[in-house]
């Protein structure tokens, strides 16, 4: 019985022993790099407007408006709101640089910044970009601990991760988990590819630090994917080298500049990358040009696919505008293309990105000028109709056809009555004749991409023909 005993003990002690051998020990990265993370909090003032209390919406000419005004309910006078928030960030030097969040200093009045050892410092703005959601502070004081940065590049995916920050106010909590993508796209974030893991990040952790095991700063924590406002296992960090490339514009300038090229991109689907010939999906494909803008004097057009920029690869289509902004504007650089079946290359000069720069893009009402050159086309299921003149110069257009009715494959693919067919594959379409012409070309059970403008946008929409 004693024997049984002493096994069993043994065998629990050796498990308790392998298992903490497994697991990763965090104290000492915490014990030296805890004191560079930085409490963030802000000040902003609400201004109120004066208002009549039972006062209806009337304009101040109004005869009503005096009589209202004289004889309303009094009031107490109007009084500006202080309201407060709280995120964290962290010292890349010695002389008092700080990295936070743009959310986290966003519309700031005063910004306080709190050390771990109870200092606290009056914190200003040297710069902000919004578009990566990146804001740099300054404190006067010096002989500070600063963080180590690290390199996005070589994370792997499953590679434990760490962060410490301020979540809902409580400082220098510490949180862990695993990388569980890198790369990561999320809507209206074109230009940051974001690191995502399920370390437990809330409000309060924004701008925050994201570790390796090294201690060295991969990342800063600046999102998380919530149904409730709370943790959910999703969290998004932005890599510390997209991070540091903003920050060497704004200590230099205070502003960030990028690179455009003025065109609409979409996804190379399996089924375009077919049409197209390509042994494989992959690259941008583009599905607009602006007129006039730098893709267009070099030459490239829709339905070309951009296989690398500036010798980069472009595995997918969000790789490019990342590729493009990061380039300085002015810079003539190489663009990989494959067009009709072969590759090429063409040069082109970079543009700046602005606020105002977007693809042109032409609203159009077909109205009931119906060219009576129709036909239908049983393949695709879809009812066509040549364009007018008048419509070709609402849209802007040589030519191009109608879709006057979509049903079988093209309903499937999401084709809509007034929609216009631009191209089929890679071949602007002129004429119905045209158009059937190539059509009788593509072999049965095969897919066929159409650059299909729905409204205001411009995409190709792979189609598989019927095999019968």
């Amino acid at each position: 019985m004693l024997k049984r005993v002493l096994i069993i003990a043994l065998f629990v002690f050796f498990a308790d022993t392998l298992q903490a051998k497994d697991l990763p020990d965090f104290t000492e990265l915490v014990e030296k790099q805890g004191a560079s993370v930085v409490n963030v909090s802000t000040t902003q003032i609400i201004h109120n407007t004066q208002t009549l209390q039972g006062m209806p919406n009337l304009p101040e000419g109004d005869p009503f408006y005096e009589l209202f005004r004289r004889f309303a309910p009094p009031q107490q006078a109007p009084h500006d709101q202080e309201t407060q928030s709280l995120g964290s960030g962290f010292i890349i030097s010695e002389d008092g640089y700080i990295l936070t969040n743009a959310h986290v200093v966003d519309s700031a009045e005063k910004i306080t910044v709190r050390l771990t050892d109870k200092r606290e410092f009056k914190g200003r703005i040297i710069g902000v970009d919004k578009r990566t959601d990146v804001a740099l502070l300054k404190i006067e004081a010096t002989g500070l601990p600063k963080i180590t940065q690290g390199d996005p590049n070589f994370l792997k995916v499953g590679e434990w991760v760490l962060a410490i920050g301020s979540p809902f106010g409580f400082d220098s909590s510490v949180t862990a988990g695993i990388v569980s993508a890198k790369g990561r796209s999320l809507p209206q974030e074109n230009f940051v590819p974001f690191i995502q893991t399920d370390v437990a990040i809330n409000p309060g952790n924004s701008g925050g630090p994201l570790f390796n095991m090294k201690g060295e700063v991969v990342g800063i924590n600046s999102q998380i994917y919530s149904r409730s406002g709370g943790y959910m296992g999703l969290s998004f960090a932005i890599p510390i080298d997209v991070a540091m490339d903003v920050v060497k514009q704004l200590r230099a300038t205070g502003k960030v500049t990028r690179g455009r090229i003025g065109v609409s991109i979409q996804e190379v689907t399996r089924e375009l990358a077919e049409s197209f010939g390509l042994s494989k999906p992959n690259g941008a494909l583009i599905s607009n040009v602006e007129k006039g803008g730098p893709a267009d004097k070099a030459g490239i057009q829709p339905s070309d696919v951009i296989l690398k920029f500036d010798g980069k690869v472009v595995n997918v289509s969000n790789d490019l505008p990342r590729i493009v902004a990061a380039t300085h504007p002015g810079n003539k650089v190489g663009v990989e293309l494959w067009r009709k079946g072969e590759t090429l290359k063409v040069m082109v000069t970079v543009g700046e990105i602005t606020d105002e720069a977007r693809v042109a893009q032409h609203s159009h009402k077909n109205g009931n000028n119906v060219s009576p050159a129709t036909e239908s086309s049983e393949r695709l299921g879809l009812e066509l109709s040549e364009l007018t003149p008048e419509q070709k110069t609402a849209l802007q257009v040589d030519g191009g056809l109608l879709v006057l009715d979509a049903k079988g494959a093209a309903a499937r693919s999401e084709l809509h009555r007034e929609d216009i067919i631009l191209a089929i594959n890679n071949i602007p379409v002129k004429s119905l004749e045209q158009f059937n012409d190539l059509l009788k070309q593509i072999p049965k059970g095969k897919n066929v991409a159409l650059l299909v403008r729905h409204g205001d946008t411009t995409s190709y929409v792979p189609i598989k023909l019927d095999e019968k």
